[in-house]
C-alpha cells in the first residue's frame, strides 16, 4: 500500500480566525511528498478545506490524516439516522453544522441538540457558561449508563491520554474539533470520490483520522516554539516513509468495532512510526 503524498492535518476548534502570526492551538497542514517535507498555517478551517481540495485535486495516490475523530462510539449514528453508519453521521452532520469563512459556527447549538433528541444533558458536555443550557452543562455531569453509550470509543481506551469525543471545551478536547471537522471530510470525500477509513477500504484518495501525539517524544525533541507545526510535519514524514517502504498495511488493521466507532490510523504502532523518523 503506498501513497505519493501524505498530508496531516491539526484541526482547530477556534470561534474566530486564528492570528496572522503563525501560532500554536491553530491549523497547520503538513505534507509530504517527492519533493520533501514541508507545513502551511491556515487561519481558518475554511482556507484548510480549500488547501486540502486543491492539493487532493492534483491526482495521484494521496492519504490525508486529520487529527480529530471521524466516528462516534456505538449506537450514536442508529439513534440519530436509523442507519449504524459513521458515514450516515456525517451527512447528518454536514446538513446541521453551519461554519464561517470567519470560523463562526453553531457548534455548541448542533451538540445541544443531539443532547435534547437523547434525553441528555449528554453525552456532550463542555462550553461556556454563558452559553450553557438544560440540554449542554458546561461541565462533565453526564450518566453515561443511562444513555445507553460510552464515554469513549475503543481506540480510546486503548490509546491513552486521547479524549473522549464528547467533551467540546477544556485542555485537550477534540469534541468541538470532530463537529467542525467531520462535515468538512464528508465534502470532500464526495468532491473527490475519496474513501473514508476505516469506514471504507482504503484507495487512491484516502481520508483518515490521525493523532499526532502518537509521536509526542519525538515531536518534543524538535524544540519548535509552536509544537503543532513540528508534529504534522514529522507524522507526514513517518507516513511517508513507511508508505514508500511498503509498510503501511499494519497501520490499516482494525478490530471489528472500528467499522461504526472509527480507528486512528497508527494506533498500537507508535514505534513504528518513530523508528520511520530516522530512516534516510
Amino acid at each position: 500500500m503506498r501513497f505519493d503524498r501524505i498530508i496531516v492535518v491539526d484541526w482547530s476548534g477556534r470561534a474566530s480566525r486564528s492570528p496572522k502570526a503563525a501560532t500554536r492551538d491553530a491549523i497547520w497542514i503538513g505534507t509530504c511528498d517527492a519533493a520533501g517535507a514541508r507545513q502551511d498555517y491556515l487561519r481558518s478551517r475554511a482556507e484548510a478545506e480549500s488547501l486540502v481540495s486543491d492539493r487532493l485535486a492534483e491526482g495521484g495516490r494521496q492519504l490525508v490524516g486529520f487529527d480529530f475523530p471521524m466516528g462516534y462510539p456505538a449506537g450514536l449514528a442508529r439513534r440519530l439516522t436509523g442507519q449504524s453508519s459513521a458515514r450516515a453521521l456525517h451527512g447528518w452532520l454536514a446538513a446541521r453544522i453551519s461554519d464561517g469563512p470567519d470560523n463562526a459556527n453553531n457548534r455548541f447549538e448542533v451538540a445541544a441538540g443531539i443532547n435534547a433528541i437523547l434525553g441528555g444533558p449528554g453525552p456532550f458536555w463542555g462550553c461556556p457558561t454563558a452559553r450553557a443550557t438544560p440540554q449542554l452543562p458546561p461541565r462533565k455531569t453526564v450518566a453515561y449508563d443511562r444513555l445507553r453509550l460510552a464515554e469513549k470509543r475503543q481506540v480510546e481506551r486503548e490509546t491513552p491520554p486521547a479524549k473522549p469525543v464528547w467533551q467540546l471545551l477544556g485542555a485537550g478536547s477534540v469534541g468541538s474539533q470532530a463537529l467542525l471537522g467531520i462535515p468538512v471530510v464528508h465534502r470532500l470525500a464526495e468532491r473527490h470520490q475519496a474513501a473514508v477509513w476505516p469506514f471504507e477500504p482504503p484507495a487512491a484518495l484516502t481520508l483518515a483520522e490521525v493523532y499526532p501525539s502518537l509521536l509526542a517524544r519525538a515531536v518534543a525533541a524538535e524544540g519548535d516554539a509552536i509544537p503543532d507545526r513540528a508534529q504534522v510535519r514529522l507524522l507526514a514524514r513517518a507516513l511517508h516513509a513507511l508508505s514508500q517502504a511498503g509498510r503501511l498495511a499494519p497501520l490499516f488493521e482494525t478490530p471489528a468495532a472500528a467499522a461504526e466507532e472509527g480507528w486512528i490510523l497508527g494506533a498500537g504502532h507508535a514505534a513504528l512510526l518513530a523508528e520511520a523518523l530516522t530512516w534516510p
